[in-house]
Formats: structure tokens, C-alpha cells, sequence
């Protein structure tokens, strides 16, 4: 299995963590299932009765088997850095960035079959402020939602988490203003959608000691990395030699234009693969750090 780099995370992580429930990396670093059903699967198609829809119990997604992930052992008062969960069952682990395409079929998506994602919300996308990337295509849903489109996600099962206010690389900031745009990122997500951010992910995956220090003064519990990126058309880039899926690998998409399609293209590339689609909320509570 490989190895797993983590960076020290807080004191507190651990009973925090318990409770949630672009880009190249510069640096890297069970319980029983709750109440589940058969339709609790992610690989679940949607019912096409036309009789009303029953709604799956418990969390979406895959969730740690006992003994499956092993601890974290804390080592520091800084949140880790977390590229992939240390698990050797087919399991992965599906999150989004940004915010510019708000594209209302990727939300029937996750809520229909219940799949588990985590979105990092960066506030100018959400609200289409500026331009975005243009190397996705041009777009049909820039901002069209904005934030009633993640409330939207957060009904779905959707753990928001943040990801600053502008996107700036963080590296060439000081530690004032690397905490200004992560505890405003926190502050807008808290006002707008009513829970606070405990996970962060750095623009282009840059960060440094400032970056920790100032994400923890802002309630961050870990920063969260990939090991692979999502292109258009679900193609994955890899970032291992092999050109392959691993054991507890995080994916990393972004509100791009046709975006509904690429992800249905991508969940069954996924599954052909013989992967499940993990909830990373619960397998980062398993790893719940070692006082």
C-alpha cells in the first residue's frame, strides 16, 4: 500500500472530525454501516416507478469497515495534509473545486443515486465573480444558482468545505492575508448555508506552514489534497507512473461545462474499474488522530 503522508493536525481534530458528517500538488502529504439499504449504494440507478420515491436511510456512499483505515498519530498542533485514505479495500473518494458551473443535472445526479462528493466552495465562483477558467469550454450555467445551487448540493447529502474567497496562490501571501481569505471563505459558507468548514483545500495545491497556522485559526481540521484530476470528458489524469486507480485515491473535478456528462462518464468508469465510491466524511473520522 502506499505510503501516506500527513502533516501534524490539532488537539481537537479527532472529536471534530467525528461530528462531519487548478492544479498539481506542490506537497503531500469500521464502523458498521448505519441504517443501510440497497439503495444506499452509489451504483444505484434512480427508481422509475412512477409511484412515490422512497428515500435510502443513512449517509451516501461506502463507509469504513472495522479496523479498515488505521489511525492517524498526531505529531504537532497543525491540521494534516491528507492525499489519499490509508485503506487497501477498492474504494475512492470523489471531490469537487471551485464553483463557476452550476450545472442542475450534476446535482439530480448526486441526489438520485446518492452519491458521495465533497464540493470545495471558493466564493467568486459560487458568485461569478471574475472569469472563469477557460480551459473547461465555454459555459451554460456560470453562476446561475449561486448559492441556492450549493444549498441545493447540501440537501443532496453534499459536505461543503471551503476553498478561499479568490483563489489565490496562497504561498505568495503572508499569514494575515492567507487567514483573511480562509476564515472569510468559512464566514461566507456559515452565513449562507448555516454550517461551518472543517476541511480545506489550498488553490493548485499550494500551501505552506502559514497556510497550516492560518487554517487552523479558522476551525480547519485538515487540508485536504488528490492523487488524480478529472479531465472534460471523465477522462482521469493520473499522477502515479502506473496510469491507474489505488485504494483509497481522491479525485479531483471542478464545476466545468458539461459537467452532468462527465460525471455519469466518470462514476461508470469508476465502477467498470470495480471501485466503490467511499463518503470521505466518514473514512477522515476513522482516521481520527491518536492523542
Amino acid at each position: 500500500m502506499r505510503a501516506l503522508k500527513i502533516l501534524p493536525r490539532p488537539a481537537a481534530v479527532a472529536c471534530v472530525l467525528a461530528l462531519v458528517a487548478a492544479c498539481s500538488p506542490a506537497e503531500t502529504a469500521s464502523v458498521p454501516r448505519p441504517g443501510a439499504t440497497a439503495t444506499s449504494s452509489p451504483s444505484t440507478s434512480a427508481s422509475t416507478s412512477t409511484g412515490p420515491r422512497t428515500t435510502p436511510h443513512g449517509p451516501p456512499g461506502e463507509q469504513p469497515r472495522t479496523g479498515e483505515v488505521r489511525r492517524v498519530q498526531r505529531s504537532g498542533g497543525l491540521p494534516p495534509v491528507i492525499s489519499s485514505i490509508p485503506t487497501r479495500r477498492k474504494v475512492v473518494f470523489l471531490t469537487i473545486d471551485d464553483g463557476w458551473e452550476q450545472d442542475p443535472g450534476f446535482v439530480e445526479q448526486v441526489r438520485d443515486r446518492r452519491i458521495p462528493i465533497t464540493a470545495f466552495a471558493m466564493r467568486d465562483a459560487v458568485e461569478a465573480k471574475g472569469t472563469p477558467d477557460p480551459a473547461g469550454g465555454p459555459g451554460k450555467y456560470v453562476g446561475a444558482g449561486k448559492w441556492g445551487y450549493f444549498r441545493q448540493l447540501r440537501s443532496a447529502g453534499v459536505a461543503i468545505e471551503n476553498h478561499t474567497l479568490t483563489h489565490p496562490n496562497l504561498r505568495l501571501l503572508s499569514q494575515d492575508a492567507q487567514r483573511r481569505e480562509i476564515c472569510g471563505s468559512s464566514q461566507v459558507i456559515r452565513k449562507e448555508l448555516g454550517t461551518r468548514p472543517t476541511l480545506f483545500r489550498p488553490p493548485f495545491g499550494n500551501y505552506n506552514t502559514d497556510t497550516l497556522r492560518a487554517a487552523k485559526s479558522c476551525g480547519i481540521d485538515a487540508v485536504l489534497l488528490w492523487t488524480a484530476t478529472v479531465q472534460p470528458g471523465g477522462k482521469i489524469a493520473y499522477q502515479v507512473p502506473d496510469k491507474r486507480l489505488r485504494p483509497g485515491d481522491i479525485l479531483l473535478l471542478h464545476f466545468r461545462p458539461n459537467l452532468a456528462r462527465d460525471f455519469r462518464i466518470l462514476v461508470e468508469k469508476i465502477e467498470r474499474r470495480g471501485f466503490e465510491l467511499g463518503n470521505l466524511q466518514a473514512y477522515l473520522a476513522a482516521m481520527a488522530v491518536d492523542r
